[in-house]
Protein backbone atom coordinates (compact mmCIF):
# COMPACT_ATOMS: atom_id res chain seq x y z
CA UNK A 1 0.00 0.00 0.00
CA UNK A 2 2.43 2.57 -0.87
CA UNK A 3 2.47 6.48 -1.41
CA UNK A 4 3.66 7.97 -4.39
CA UNK A 5 4.94 11.46 -5.84
CA UNK A 6 4.06 12.65 -8.80
CA UNK A 7 3.69 16.42 -10.80
CA UNK A 8 3.80 17.54 -7.23
CA UNK A 9 0.88 15.50 -6.33
CA UNK A 10 0.92 13.12 -3.60
CA UNK A 11 -1.44 10.38 -3.43
CA UNK A 12 -2.24 6.48 -1.77
CA UNK A 13 -2.29 3.09 -3.90
CA UNK A 14 -3.76 -0.16 -3.03
CA UNK A 15 -1.30 -2.94 -3.27
CA UNK A 16 -4.29 -5.39 -4.59
CA UNK A 17 -5.43 -2.64 -7.30
CA UNK A 18 -1.72 -1.91 -8.43
CA UNK A 19 -1.12 -5.46 -9.01
CA UNK A 20 -3.48 -5.50 -11.77
CA UNK A 21 -2.24 -2.47 -13.24
CA UNK A 22 -5.55 -0.48 -12.67
CA UNK A 23 -5.28 3.37 -12.45
CA UNK A 24 -6.40 4.51 -9.09
CA UNK A 25 -5.51 6.75 -6.07
CA UNK A 26 -6.83 8.51 -3.24
CA UNK A 27 -5.51 11.90 -3.66
CA UNK A 28 -4.22 13.51 -0.14
CA UNK A 29 -4.58 17.35 0.23
CA UNK A 30 -1.09 18.57 -1.33
CA UNK A 31 -0.67 19.90 -4.70
CA UNK A 32 -3.36 22.22 -5.18
CA UNK A 33 -4.46 25.66 -5.81
CA UNK A 34 -6.89 26.46 -3.08
CA UNK A 35 -6.20 28.66 0.08
CA UNK A 36 -6.96 28.21 3.63
CA UNK A 37 -8.99 26.26 4.73
CA UNK A 38 -9.34 24.48 2.19
CA UNK A 39 -5.73 24.02 0.85
CA UNK A 40 -4.64 22.86 -1.21
CA UNK A 41 -5.95 20.32 -3.50
CA UNK A 42 -9.62 20.50 -3.08
CA UNK A 43 -12.16 18.71 -5.36
CA UNK A 44 -15.71 20.06 -3.87
CA UNK A 45 -17.28 23.06 -4.64
CA UNK A 46 -19.74 22.86 -1.88
CA UNK A 47 -17.48 23.77 0.71
CA UNK A 48 -17.26 27.44 -0.46
CA UNK A 49 -14.33 27.02 -2.69
CA UNK A 50 -14.02 28.59 -6.27
CA UNK A 51 -15.01 26.62 -9.17
CA UNK A 52 -11.75 27.73 -11.03
CA UNK A 53 -10.01 26.25 -7.72
CA UNK A 54 -12.03 22.70 -7.95
CA UNK A 55 -11.19 22.56 -11.85
CA UNK A 56 -7.82 23.41 -11.92
CA UNK A 57 -6.98 20.65 -8.66
CA UNK A 58 -9.40 18.18 -10.43
CA UNK A 59 -7.58 18.57 -14.07
CA UNK A 60 -3.97 18.39 -12.08
CA UNK A 61 -5.24 15.01 -10.37
CA UNK A 62 -6.63 13.45 -13.66
CA UNK A 63 -3.64 14.26 -15.72
CA UNK A 64 -1.63 11.69 -13.89
CA UNK A 65 -3.97 9.30 -15.67
CA UNK A 66 -3.71 11.07 -19.05
CA UNK A 67 -7.64 12.18 -18.28
CA UNK A 68 -8.83 15.78 -18.01
CA UNK A 69 -12.27 17.50 -16.13
CA UNK A 70 -14.63 16.50 -18.77
CA UNK A 71 -13.88 12.79 -19.05
CA UNK A 72 -14.98 12.08 -15.51
CA UNK A 73 -18.19 10.39 -14.39
CA UNK A 74 -19.28 11.91 -10.42
CA UNK A 75 -22.53 12.36 -8.52
CA UNK A 76 -24.09 15.11 -6.62
CA UNK A 77 -23.64 12.71 -3.01
CA UNK A 78 -25.84 12.08 -0.66
CA UNK A 79 -25.10 9.45 2.08
CA UNK A 80 -28.04 7.33 0.08
CA UNK A 81 -27.79 3.77 -1.65
CA UNK A 82 -28.31 4.78 -4.60
CA UNK A 83 -26.29 3.91 -7.72
CA UNK A 84 -25.46 5.07 -10.93
CA UNK A 85 -23.94 3.04 -13.92
CA UNK A 86 -22.61 5.30 -16.89
CA UNK A 87 -20.46 4.30 -20.41
CA UNK A 88 -19.81 8.53 -20.93
CA UNK A 89 -18.47 11.27 -19.16
CA UNK A 90 -21.35 13.69 -17.20
CA UNK A 91 -21.10 16.52 -19.62
CA UNK A 92 -19.90 19.87 -17.42
CA UNK A 93 -22.91 21.70 -18.24
CA UNK A 94 -25.28 18.50 -17.11
CA UNK A 95 -26.22 19.05 -13.30
CA UNK A 96 -25.10 15.91 -11.41
CA UNK A 97 -27.12 12.81 -10.89
CA UNK A 98 -27.78 12.15 -7.25
CA UNK A 99 -26.03 9.25 -5.48
CA UNK A 100 -23.31 7.60 -3.59
CA UNK A 101 -21.72 5.35 -6.02
CA UNK A 102 -20.33 4.92 -9.60
CA UNK A 103 -19.84 2.30 -12.12
CA UNK A 104 -18.52 1.84 -15.99
CA UNK A 105 -16.60 -0.18 -17.86
CA UNK A 106 -15.39 2.56 -20.47
CA UNK A 107 -11.52 3.26 -20.15
CA UNK A 108 -11.89 6.45 -21.65
CA UNK A 109 -13.50 7.32 -18.63
CA UNK A 110 -12.43 8.58 -15.00
CA UNK A 111 -14.82 7.99 -11.92
CA UNK A 112 -14.27 10.38 -9.03
CA UNK A 113 -15.83 10.65 -5.31
CA UNK A 114 -15.16 12.96 -2.98
CA UNK A 115 -14.16 12.61 0.62
CA UNK A 116 -13.14 14.27 4.06
CA UNK A 117 -13.72 10.91 6.56
CA UNK A 118 -16.19 8.73 4.51
CA UNK A 119 -15.27 5.82 3.61
CA UNK A 120 -13.93 5.06 -0.17
CA UNK A 121 -14.61 1.80 -1.61
CA UNK A 122 -13.02 0.96 -4.71
CA UNK A 123 -14.37 -2.53 -6.82
CA UNK A 124 -12.68 -3.84 -9.96
CA UNK A 125 -13.98 -6.88 -11.86
CA UNK A 126 -11.14 -9.14 -13.62
CA UNK A 127 -12.94 -10.74 -16.03
CA UNK A 128 -15.62 -7.93 -17.03
CA UNK A 129 -13.08 -5.05 -16.92
CA UNK A 130 -15.47 -2.90 -14.53
CA UNK A 131 -15.07 -0.40 -12.11
CA UNK A 132 -16.94 1.37 -9.64
CA UNK A 133 -16.40 3.70 -7.01
CA UNK A 134 -18.78 3.42 -3.95
CA UNK A 135 -19.24 6.72 -0.99
CA UNK A 136 -19.86 5.13 2.39
CA UNK A 137 -20.25 7.27 5.44
CA UNK A 138 -22.03 6.37 8.53
CA UNK A 139 -25.20 6.55 6.64
CA UNK A 140 -24.62 4.96 3.48
CA UNK A 141 -22.51 1.87 5.79
CA UNK A 142 -25.95 1.38 7.74
CA UNK A 143 -27.67 1.26 4.25
CA UNK A 144 -25.72 -1.11 2.80
CA UNK A 145 -24.25 1.27 -0.22
CA UNK A 146 -21.29 -1.49 -0.97
CA UNK A 147 -23.70 -3.97 -1.55
CA UNK A 148 -25.86 -2.43 -3.59
CA UNK A 149 -22.93 -1.57 -5.82
CA UNK A 150 -21.59 -4.84 -6.50
CA UNK A 151 -25.55 -6.02 -6.99
CA UNK A 152 -25.40 -3.44 -9.56
CA UNK A 153 -22.26 -5.02 -11.26
CA UNK A 154 -23.60 -8.04 -11.06
CA UNK A 155 -26.78 -7.01 -12.29
CA UNK A 156 -25.94 -3.95 -14.81
CA UNK A 157 -22.45 -6.03 -15.87
CA UNK A 158 -23.40 -9.74 -15.46
CA UNK A 159 -20.14 -9.48 -12.74
CA UNK A 160 -19.50 -12.44 -10.65
CA UNK A 161 -18.53 -11.57 -7.36
CA UNK A 162 -15.33 -13.86 -7.00
CA UNK A 163 -13.55 -12.59 -10.08
CA UNK A 164 -14.15 -8.80 -7.60
CA UNK A 165 -11.48 -7.16 -5.70
CA UNK A 166 -12.14 -4.43 -3.18
CA UNK A 167 -10.25 -1.64 -1.28
CA UNK A 168 -11.28 0.42 1.48
CA UNK A 169 -9.23 3.75 1.52
CA UNK A 170 -8.18 6.51 3.67
CA UNK A 171 -11.46 7.37 6.27
CA UNK A 172 -11.92 7.59 9.60
CA UNK A 173 -10.65 5.33 11.94
CA UNK A 174 -12.86 4.15 14.84
CA UNK A 175 -11.05 5.44 17.59
CA UNK A 176 -12.16 9.16 16.57
CA UNK A 177 -15.66 7.98 15.18
CA UNK A 178 -17.80 8.18 18.46
CA UNK A 179 -21.57 8.44 17.63
CA UNK A 180 -25.03 9.05 19.90
CA UNK A 181 -27.40 6.19 21.20
CA UNK A 182 -29.80 7.38 17.83
CA UNK A 183 -26.68 6.77 15.53
CA UNK A 184 -26.24 3.35 17.39
CA UNK A 185 -29.41 2.17 17.27
CA UNK A 186 -29.65 2.33 13.57
CA UNK A 187 -26.22 0.64 13.05
CA UNK A 188 -27.44 -2.00 15.52
CA UNK A 189 -30.51 -2.66 13.34
CA UNK A 190 -28.16 -2.65 10.61
CA UNK A 191 -25.90 -5.28 11.57
CA UNK A 192 -28.09 -7.42 14.11
CA UNK A 193 -25.47 -10.13 14.09
CA UNK A 194 -22.02 -8.24 13.91
CA UNK A 195 -23.53 -5.38 16.37
CA UNK A 196 -20.11 -6.01 18.64
CA UNK A 197 -17.82 -6.23 15.70
CA UNK A 198 -18.45 -3.06 14.12
CA UNK A 199 -18.95 -0.77 17.87
CA UNK A 200 -16.69 -0.25 20.33
CA UNK A 201 -17.12 1.09 23.82
CA UNK A 202 -15.04 2.84 25.61
CA UNK A 203 -15.23 4.77 28.95
CA UNK A 204 -19.00 5.22 28.44
CA UNK A 205 -18.74 6.17 24.28
CA UNK A 206 -19.73 4.23 21.46
CA UNK A 207 -17.13 4.35 18.44
CA UNK A 208 -18.87 2.92 14.95
CA UNK A 209 -16.09 0.87 13.01
CA UNK A 210 -16.71 1.35 9.31
CA UNK A 211 -13.93 -0.39 8.21
CA UNK A 212 -14.79 -3.15 9.76
CA UNK A 213 -18.89 -2.62 8.70
CA UNK A 214 -18.16 -2.34 5.11
CA UNK A 215 -15.88 -5.32 5.23
CA UNK A 216 -18.29 -7.56 6.70
CA UNK A 217 -20.69 -6.36 4.28
CA UNK A 218 -18.47 -7.23 1.58
CA UNK A 219 -17.79 -10.58 2.49
CA UNK A 220 -21.23 -11.78 2.06
CA UNK A 221 -20.70 -11.80 -1.50
CA UNK A 222 -17.56 -13.14 -1.19
CA UNK A 223 -15.45 -10.95 -3.45
CA UNK A 224 -12.35 -12.50 -4.56
CA UNK A 225 -10.03 -9.86 -1.94
CA UNK A 226 -11.05 -7.09 0.45
CA UNK A 227 -8.21 -4.52 0.86
CA UNK A 228 -8.47 -2.63 3.76
CA UNK A 229 -5.73 0.41 3.56
CA UNK A 230 -5.99 1.11 7.35
CA UNK A 231 -5.16 4.87 7.15
CA UNK A 232 -7.41 7.21 9.09
CA UNK A 233 -8.11 10.64 7.58
CA UNK A 234 -8.74 11.97 11.41
CA UNK A 235 -4.99 11.40 12.51
CA UNK A 236 -3.47 13.22 9.85
CA UNK A 237 -5.00 16.55 8.87
CA UNK A 238 -1.24 17.53 7.31
CA UNK A 239 -2.85 14.82 4.52
CA UNK A 240 -6.07 14.42 4.28
CA UNK A 241 -9.15 16.32 4.72
CA UNK A 242 -10.78 15.18 8.02
CA UNK A 243 -14.82 16.57 8.56
CA UNK A 244 -14.71 15.60 12.03
CA UNK A 245 -11.20 16.46 13.15
CA UNK A 246 -11.20 20.19 11.36
CA UNK A 247 -14.91 21.15 12.78
CA UNK A 248 -16.68 21.12 9.07
CA UNK A 249 -14.28 23.34 8.09
CA UNK A 250 -12.11 22.03 5.22
CA UNK A 251 -11.88 20.00 1.69
CA UNK A 252 -12.32 16.87 0.18
CA UNK A 253 -10.04 14.60 -1.59
CA UNK A 254 -10.68 12.63 -4.34
CA UNK A 255 -10.84 9.19 -5.11
CA UNK A 256 -10.37 8.54 -8.54
CA UNK A 257 -10.35 4.76 -10.48
CA UNK A 258 -10.31 4.02 -14.41
CA UNK A 259 -10.31 0.46 -16.14
CA UNK A 260 -7.53 -0.99 -18.25
CA UNK A 261 -7.81 0.22 -21.74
Amino acid sequence: MPFYEEAGLKYFTLSSFDELGINHGFFSRRGGVSPQPWASLNVATSVGDSRENVIENRNRILGIFGKQYSDVFDTWQIHSDIVHCSESPRPVEVPHEKGDAVITSNPQIALMMVFADCVPVLFYDMKKNVCAIAHAGWQGTVKHIVCRTVEKMQEHYGCQARDIVAGIGPSIGVDHYEIGDSTEQTVKESFPEETERVLQRRSGKTYFDMWQANALLLERFPLRSIEIAGICTACDVQTWYSHRAENGNTGRFAAVLNVKT
